[in-house]
C-alpha cells in the first residue's frame, strides 16, 4: 500500500497534474470536454484544428447559456493546458505533419476515471471480483510452486471441478447465472477493458521518460562513446525485460493472434446480447473494444520506434560533431607544419615505432614439416642388352634470355608500345615451347607489361618433326619504361 502521509500528499497537491485538475477553477470544463473528446470516443491524438473547433463549440453553448466564466479563446485554453507546469494534455507533432496535436497525460487520464467512479450506479458487484482474487491466487501458488505435487494437485482439483459440473450438466441440474451475477461479471469485465486501454498511454509515457533521461545523459556524457553506446542499450533492454515491459509484450502477442481477436469478439457479442446484460443498457462499443486495443497498442507501439529513430539520429549528429571536431584539429596540425617546414627543429623531434602494426596470428603460424630426404644411389647398373642413349644428357634447350629482352627494348624504341605476336612474328620461336615459356617469364617480370585478357591471341610455331604448334593465351602487351629522374 502506498504512503499516504502528510509530506506525500502535500507534493502530491503542489505538483501532480491530476491533483492540480481537480482543484483548478475551471475543472469542470477542462474534465468534461476532454473526458467527452478523448476517453468517451477512445481517441489517441487530434490535430489542433479539431480540437479548437469543438472547443469553439463548447464555450460556445456556455455563452449562450448565460455563463460567462470563460472568456479567452479554445486556442488559449489549449495552450494553457498543454504548459509542463499544467501538464494536463501533451502537445507533440506527428512524423510528417506541421500542425501540433494533442493527446491527454496518463495523470489527467486518472483524474477522469476517479471522477467517473464517484458517478457509478447503487450497483456494486463484489463476487466476480472474489473470484478473480481467488482464481489468480491459486495460478500464483500453484504456477510458482516448484514441486510437482503442488502443481498436480491443483490440476486434480481443478479436473475434478470440471468433472462435476459436466456430470450436472448431463443431468439437467448445471448452475446457471441469475441476472444479479450476470451483472456483476460484466460490470468487472467491461471496467477491466477500459482499464488496459489506459495502461497504453502509461506505457508509451514512460518510455518517453526513457527517452528524456537518455537524451540528458548523452548531453552530459563525458567517457567513450561506446560506454555511452553500452549504456544506453542496456536501459533499453532493462525497459524491455522489466515487469511492465515484458507483461505489455505477453500482452500484444496474444492480442495479435486472429483467433484471439475472434474469439474475444464472439464473447462480447454474447455477451451484450443476455437480456440481464441488455437491462444494463451497456455500451455497444464494447464489442469491438479488442480493436481500440490494438488501435492503442499500435499507437505505442510506433511511438516507441519513434523514439529510437530519434535517438539514432541524435546519436548520429554526436558523430558527425566529433568527425567534425577531429577534421579541425587536424587541418590545425597543417597549419603548424607548414609554419615550421622552412624552420624545422633541430635533431629528433618526433618518433614512430612503425607506420603499420604487425599482427601476429599464432593459428596462421605454418606446422611443422620435416623436409624430404632423397635417397640417392652411388652407382647405377646398366642391364644386360640395355643401351644408354647419353647424348640425352647434352641435347638440352637452353634460351638466351637476354637476347629476347634485347628484341623487346628493340621493338619499344621503335613505338611506345609492342604486343607479343608482333615481336614474335618479326623473331619466330626457333626454340619452340621453351622459347615461349621465357617470352611469358620476362612479361611477368617487367611491371609495365598488360595482360589483356578479353583480346586472348595465338602464337605458332613448328616443332622438330616439323608439325604445326598453336598456343593461345592473353594478349601480352609490352610498354616502355617509365623514366626515372634524381634530384
Amino acid at each position: 500500500m502506498a504512503d499516504l502521509g502528510y509530506d506525500t500528499l502535500e507534493m502530491l497537491r503542489r505538483n501532480h497534474p491530476a491533483w492540480r485538475l481537480l482543484a483548478s477553477d475551471n475543472a469542470t470544463l477542462v474534465a468534461s470536454f476532454l473526458h467527452k473528446v478523448f476517453l468517451v470516443q477512445r481517441v489517441h491524438g487530434l490535430p489542433q484544428s479539431d480540437l479548437v473547433s469543438r472547443l469553439d463549440d463548447v464555450l460556445y453553448v456556455l455563452k449562450e447559456a448565460g455563463d460567462d466564466t470563460y472568456r479567452q479563446g479554445a486556442a488559449q485554453y489549449l495552450d494553457f493546458w498543454s504548459q509542463d507546469a499544467t501538464g494536463w494534455l501533451r502537445k507533440y507533432y506527428p512524423p510528417g505533419s506541421d500542425e501540433p496535436h494533442y493527446d491527454l497525460t496518463p495523470a489527467t487520464e486518472k483524474a477522469l476515471t476517479w471522477l467517473e467512479a464517484l458517478t457509478q450506479g447503487s450497483f456494486v458487484g463484489t463476487e466476480s471480483r472474489l473470484l478473480t482474487v481467488i482464481e489468480l491466487l491459486r495460478q500464483l501458488v500453484s504456477g510458482s510452486s516448484d514441486d510437482p505435487r503442488v502443481r498436480l494437485a491443483d490440476l486434480e482439483r481443478r479436473r475434478a471441478e470440471l468433472d462435476r459440473e459436466i456430470d450436472a450438466v448431463k443431468a439437467g441440474q448445471g448452475p446457471v447465472l441469475d441476472e444479479v451475477k450476470a451483472r456483476d461479471r460484466f460490470q468487472q469485465a467491461a471496467a477491466m477493458a477500459r482499464d488496459l486501454l489506459s495502461d497504453f498511454r502509461q506505457v508509451e509515457e514512460n518510455f518517453r521518460t526513457l527517452d528524456r533521461q537518455t537524451r540528458e545523459q548523452i548531453a552530459l556524457w563525458a567517457g567513450t562513446k561506446g560506454d555511452l553506446v553500452g549504456t544506453i542499450l542496456d536501459q533499453r533492454e532493462a525497459i524491455a525485460e522489466s515487469d511492465q515491459g515484458r507483461s505489455f509484450r505477453s500482452f500484444w502477442d496474444f492480442l495479435m493472434d486472429p483467433s484471439r481477436q475472434d474469439e474475444l469478439g464472439k464473447l462480447w457479442e454474447a455477451a451484450v446480447s443476455l437480456p440481464a446484460i441488455r437491462a444494463l443498457k451497456p455500451d455497444l462499443r464494447l464489442k469491438r473494444i479488442h480493436y481500440d486495443w490494438l488501435g492503442a497498442g499500435d499507437h505505442t507501439q510506433r511511438t516507441v520506434a519513434l523514439l529510437s529513430a530519434q535517438l539514432r539520429r541524435f546519436l548520429d549528429d554526436r558523430v558527425w560533431w566529433e568527425n567534425r571536431r577531429i577534421a579541425q584539429i587536424l587541418h590545425d596540425i597543417e597549419v603548424i607544419a607548414l609554419g615550421v617546414r622552412d624552420d624545422l627543429p633541430a635533431g629528433v623531434f618526433f618518433e614512430i615505432d612503425a607506420l603499420a602494426p604487425e599482427l601476429d596470428m599464432p593459428l596462421e603460424r605454418p606446422l611443422y614439416s620435416p623436409p624430404f630426404r632423397a635417397d640417392l644411389a652411388d652407382d647405377m647398373s646398366v642391364g644386360a642388352g640395355d643401351e644408354v642413349d647419353v647424348g640425352l644428357l647434352f641435347d638440352q634447350v637452353l634460351v638466351d634470355r637476354q637476347r629476347l629482352e634485347a628484341w623487346v627494348d628493340e621493338a619499344l624504341d621503335e613505338r611506345p608500345q609492342a604486343t607479343l605476336d608482333q615481336i614474335v612474328g618479326e623473331h619466330p620461336l626457333d626454340q619452340g615451347l621453351a622459347e615461349l615459356v621465357t617470352w611469358l617469364g620476362i612479361a611477368s617480370d617487367r611491371p609495365e607489361t598488360v595482360f589483356d585478357d578479353a583480346a586472348p591471341t595465338a602464337v605458332s610455331w613448328t616443332d622438330r618433326r616439323s608439325r604445326l604448334r598453336t598456343a593461345t593465351g592473353s594478349r601480352i602487351i609490352f610498354t616502355r619504361r617509365a623514366a626515372h629522374h634524381g634530384v
